[in-house]
């Protein structure tokens, strides 16, 4: 994996464009993006199918410059933003160019561990000391991995992922690398970045968007956070909103 370059790996997007835009409005209401000032310069790495940036750049309240990139140009959309291909984790702006920067199931793509490391040290880099940031990442515990659909991949140990893989018949290399919630906030750390899991949020939020009238989502409404807090280490997906370090925006 570590010889592995980005334009190696699939870029298993979302070619949904309706769930796009519903992960738009998870984003904008998890990093209450209405109480910032405006305009907004935000960068999007990992374009995608080009939905989130559409959805942010053509938002008829919030003013958003949007800037995004990747390693492959898959975009079903393509308007209400700048596109900007690159080749691996480096971003082509200056420092402290952006407000807002966000991440979205991308940092399982980039490589190893020193690779999803540079991906971060490059989103703090951008970012300005009053900028908020988004990540989202599947969990390594997750039952079942999400771009291969198979029950426990993730779990197995490195060497075993790809032969699991071609042995269901799923695929030929195993091209992600899920992170589990201590060793990414391990990872911000180190980067300089501050973190808070928003996974209890993100819970909360998607059944407000997509399921406001359901029983379900009534009896979560009902259960205190502290009740779910647990639950923070098999959540399928870790939810982050991050900032530069409290200690260098002083």
């Amino acid at each position: 994996m570590g010889n592995e370059t980005p334009t190696d790996r699939k870029p298993h997007i979302s070619k949904d464009m309706r769930s796009r835009n519903l992960k738009g409005l998870k984003i904008e209401r998890l990093l209450e993006l209405a109480s910032r000032p405006q305009p907004i310069h935000m960068l999007e790495v990992g374009t995608g199918s080009g939905g989130i940036a559409h959805y942010f750049g053509t938002h008829p309240q919030l003013r958003c410059a949007v800037d995004a990139v990747d390693v492959h140009d898959n975009r079903q959309v393509a308007d209400g933003y700048r596109y900007h291909h690159v080749r691996d984790t480096q971003l082509p702006f200056a420092d402290e160019s952006f407000d807002v920067v966000l991440t979205n199931h991308v940092i399982e793509h980039v490589g190893d561990e020193g690779t999803q490391r540079a991906h971060l040290a490059e989103l703090r880099r951008v970012l300005r000391p009053d900028g908020v940031g988004y990540l989202a990442v599947p969990n390594r515990w997750m039952l079942v991995e999400p771009h291969y659909k198979l029950a426990f991949l993730s779990w197995l140990p490195h060497a075993w992922r790809t032969p699991y893989l071609r042995l269901m018949g799923k695929g030929a290399v195993y091209d992600c690398e899920p992170l589990q919630m201590r060793q990414l906030e391990r990872f911000f750390a180190d980067a300089g970045l501050d973190c808070r899991n928003l996974c209890i949020d993100a819970l909360r939020t998607t059944f407000e968007i997509e399921r406001a009238k359901s029983a379900s989502a009534g009896v979560l409404r009902r259960i205190p956070d502290r009740a779910l807090l647990p639950l923070r280490r098999i959540i399928p997906t870790l939810i982050y909103r991050f900032h530069r370090t409290t200690s260098e925006n002083s």
